[in-house]
């Protein structure tokens, strides 16, 4: 298997440099971009929130920039890792996109980083979150967020707020490791006490093993990380183990009250504290007129992995005015510069680490107009991604 990958990148990398350089940039009058999103299989929530929020932008601002053709090309990676590895090769030498952009997970993203690297093509990344992504390439950019931005929030809410001792529960892979670690730093600093880590499989969990023993450790609360879509099942869990009886506070990133499922998991879920960079209750006008268009166009609520996907195309559009069409290094420059108010809040692209500047909100479940929705209660401003604080 190693050998056939090595064979595989030789194989991109040969067809990328016969390419010839600047291939992959803008061509006439026509500017693609080609964006890879899971739509189908266990991460398709993750890109039907993308998809939704892409054909929003393009719908409300138009096909041109640049004085081009904006064309988007949205292909289904289904969450394995070589099928986007394939599908951005077929993007860059097939379709000479001026850039790549989705990534639904971290190992999509990292599968990409390679080609964007030979090819000089920009690449935003709109939900994948673990720090490192974008170290893989100087290409890649975030739209979206880290998990490292949205921990430390919570982090340093619970240890100024009397909680004490602590058991962290996250999936076992990038992301889950990003949030572990950056909670338990954080927390820490502000005297509070980790008891207890453990971890669950990214696919297939069943918490209720794990819920056991957290309550028969009986911390005052259980900090938890999960991805996009695993909340419902998780809050669900939480209560038929009777944790939230037994007084052990739930604390969790805001991927675990997603929007998009938040109303699915019931009034299980008021009261819990969590953190996270947007929320479709978030107050402002920005934001109210976004997820009004929104919703009166999908029929669903915009979430987190939304919102990534409306400002990357922000970006890459106002970055394409700013190059004129032109892709490779001066599109990037221009992304770099990028910031402006999202339906999140102010943003700003850190050109040195390729990050996001954003707010972080802590926010408390709660229900508004028979519905629930996070609401904002907190904010730190302005946030780095603490993953590249070194």
């Amino acid at each position: 298997m190693k050998n056939r990958r090595h064979a595989l990148s030789l194989i991109a990398a040969a067809a990328l440099i016969g390419a010839g350089p600047g291939m992959a940039w803008a061509q006439g009058d026509t500017v693609k971009i080609g964006v890879i999103l899971p739509m189908t299989g266990p991460s398709a929530s993750t890109g039907k929130q993308v998809e939704a929020a892409i054909k929003l932008w393009v719908a409300q601002n138009g096909d041109k920039a640049g004085g081009k053709k904006i064309e988007v090309i949205i292909k289904d990676d289904a969450g394995v890792a070589d099928t986007t590895r394939r599908l951005a090769q077929e993007l860059v030498v097939n379709d000479k996109v001026v850039a790549l952009a989705g990534f639904g997970l971290t190992p999509l993203a990292l599968a990409t980083a390679p080609i964007a690297t030979q090819s000089k093509t920009p690449m935003v990344i709109m939900a994948a979150a673990t720090s490192a992504i974008t170290d893989a390439s100087p290409f890649a950019i975030r739209s979206g967020f880290t998990v490292p931005q949205i921990t430390v929030g919570i982090a340093q809410w619970a240890a100024q707020n009397k909680i004490k001792k602590v058991v962290t529960l996250v999936s076992d892979y990038g992301p889950g490791n990003d949030a572990e670690k950056y909670f338990n730093e954080r927390y820490t600093q502000g005297g509070g006490q980790v008891v207890e880590k453990l971890r669950t499989p990214l696919r297939g969990a069943d918490f209720a093993p794990v819920l056991q023993k957290v309550r028969d450790i009986a911390p005052d609360a259980l900090f938890v990380f999960l991805p996009s879509g695993q909340g419902a099942t998780f809050v669900k869990q939480y209560v038929e183990r009777g944790l939230d009886k037994a007084g052990i506070k739930l604390i969790t990133t805001g991927d675990v009250t997603d929007d998009d499922q938040l109303n699915d998991m019931g009034d299980a879920a008021l009261g819990v504290i969590n953190s996270h960079h947007y929320s479709a209750a978030h107050d402002s006008a920005v934001n109210k007129k976004f997820v009004a268009a929104f919703e009166a166009a999908n029929k669903f609520r915009p979430n987190f992995h939304a919102v990534g996907g409306y400002d990357g195309m922000h970006m890459l559009y106002q970055a394409l005015e700013a190059t004129h069409g032109a892709g490779g290094e001066a599109l990037l420059a221009a992304l770099k510069t990028q910031g402006f108010e999202s339906p999140r809040g102010p943003i700003q692209v850190d050109p040195q680490t390729r990050e996001m500047v954003q707010n972080i909100y802590i926010r408390k479940v709660e229900k508004l107009n028979g519905q629930l929705y996070n609401v904002e209660f907190d904010v730190q401003k302005a946030v780095k991604d603490p993953g590249k604080a070194k």
